[in-house]
């Protein structure tokens, strides 16, 4: 009976010991587990969709969300939004996509308990370049920041100075931070008003950007969209110009860049 006893106790220790992982250490079994997936083949492709340099292991979208659901169901019970910021502030510094992506992946399960203190913070790894790369952006803002947007929204006149900062990343971030917004038709104002700050940016990244976020908003109001680039259409680049014309019939996309060309 004492030594059943003795072997609970146990039991009941490893147990305590196996939810108490640091972020720390939960980046270091994620890294292994990444590598151990490696496809130098295609990390060589993957090259291809990028103008900046990156560095890639090769792994599948499927593969890497296996991987982080499988060490977020490791953590769910113990962890809060404090060790998914510490597990983010340890990997989307590491070289690897697929690291950066990892890690906002995990990061994006506590969206729940996200707060208004988490705006600064994301825009500290933006600014630091922790997010190098249009995928990393696009991964992480639209999902993290949009929700703080949408909760919080006396943070958007804030987001519109983001337009103006030096980095590129945190200028793609002012953009794309709204896309599921206006997807559904919300805070378009804004939304305009982000994409004129941003027309005269020569950035391809900023430019596509922009265009996407304008093509999202024309789903909701397509009149409105075909007004705004009709007034400035000699201003916007030919880049930000198709991808905001997409969803607009073959018609009316070859008469609005006629109409639009400088």
């Amino acid at each position: 009976m004492e030594k059943r006893r003795e072997d609970i106790v146990m039991t009941e220790g490893v147990k305590k010991a196996t939810k108490c992982v640091t972020p720390e250490e939960l980046a270091k079994k994620a890294m292994v587990l990444l590598k151990s997936k490696a496809n130098p083949e295609k990390a060589v492709q993957a090259q291809r969709y990028f103008k900046e340099q990156i560095s890639s292991l090769g792994l599948s979208s499927v593969e890497s969300r296996e991987i982080a659901n499988e060490l977020y169901r490791s953590v769910r019970k113990s962890w809060t939004i404090r060790e998914a910021i510490e597990l983010c502030e340890v990997l989307l510094p590491n070289k690897y996509l697929e690291a950066k992506g990892l890690a906002t992946l995990i990061f994006l399960r506590y969206e729940r308990d996200f707060d208004r203190s988490l705006f600064n913070v994301i825009k500290k790894w933006l600014a630091r370049d922790y997010c190098d790369n249009w995928a990393s952006v696009d991964g992480l803002c639209p999902d993290s920041l949009g929700p703080l947007l949408e909760r919080f929204p006396d943070l958007v006149p804030k987001i519109m100075s983001w337009t103006d900062h030096p980095n590129r990343w945190v200028k793609r971030a002012a953009a794309v931070s709204f896309i599921q917004l206006a997807r559904c038709g919300e805070q378009l104002d804004a939304v305009y008003r982000i994409a004129r700050k941003l027309l005269p940016v020569e950035d391809d990244l900023i430019e596509k950007a922009n265009g996407w976020l304008l093509r999202e908003a024309g789903k909701t109001d397509m009149a409105r969209l075909e007004k705004f680039l009709l007034k400035h259409g000699r201003d916007i680049p030919r880049t930000t110009l198709r991808y905001a014309i997409e969803r607009f019939p073959e018609a009316k996309r070859i008469r609005i860049l006629k109409a639009t060309k400088a």
